[in-house]
């Protein structure tokens, strides 16, 4: 006949049941917040510092902003200039306006021959060569020292010395003595070429030639 169990092999046995239970609840608990806590990665940027912060955080670490932002610009696509269009006057506003600029243009012309007719007439300084009136001076007078001093070096050109002038004749006949025909007319070229030379004259020096001052 079996004996039954004793107060303290059952109490015993409570004990080591109730240590288990505790045990594995303990491991349960700490299975489960083990496996609460996931690694978080980072979020999008702030939209105010630009900083990456980690995605399961509400506002900004570092100025509390609350927006984020695209961490990659979009790519709009470059805006076509529009060519602008040029209005064609029609035909009777630019007559006015061309009427409008040849009424201004005689009227500023008229102004200046007024102004001109009523300047004093300017007098010939060189009284010598007006021993009654006094002459009307046409030229200014930089113009006429500047002609003077052309006719002073003119007039010193044609002052040659007769054995340069031989010398140049000379070597313009000999210098070419294929054509007998032709002699006569390459000692007149190389004299007056000598002399235009001399005198500074490099062009042909018309009645319209302008007067630099």
């Amino acid at each position: 006949m079996a004996s039954n169990p004793t107060r303290s092999e059952q109490a015993s046995g409570s004990a080591a049941a109730v240590q288990a239970a505790l045990t594995k609840d303990a491991a349960r608990r700490t299975d489960a917040s083990g496996s609460g806590r996931k690694a978080s990665g980072y979020g999008l940027p702030c939209s105010k510092c630009h900083l990456y912060y980690a995605a399961d955080l509400d506002a900004c670490p570092t100025c509390k902003n609350k927006e984020r932002v695209s961490p990659i610009a979009p790519k709009l696509p470059p805006k076509v200039a529009q060519p602008a269009t040029e209005t064609v006057p029609d035909s009777a506003t630019v007559e006015q306006e061309r009427e409008e600029f040849l009424r201004q243009f005689k009227s500023q012309l008229m102004e200046a021959h007024a102004e001109a007719m009523k300047a004093p007439e300017s007098v010939c300084k060189l009284t010598e060569h007006h021993p009654g009136e006094p002459g009307t001076a046409e030229i200014c007078t930089p113009c006429y020292e500047r002609l003077q001093e052309r006719l002073d070096v003119c007039e010193a050109a044609l002052h040659i010395d007769l054995k340069e002038a031989a010398q140049i004749v000379y070597d313009a006949v000999w210098a070419d003595a294929s054509d007998p025909g032709k002699t006569y007319q390459n000692a007149a070229t190389a004299l007056l070429s000598e002399l235009r030379k001399r005198a500074g004259i490099t062009a042909f020096m018309g009645p319209f030639q302008p007067l630099t001052h």
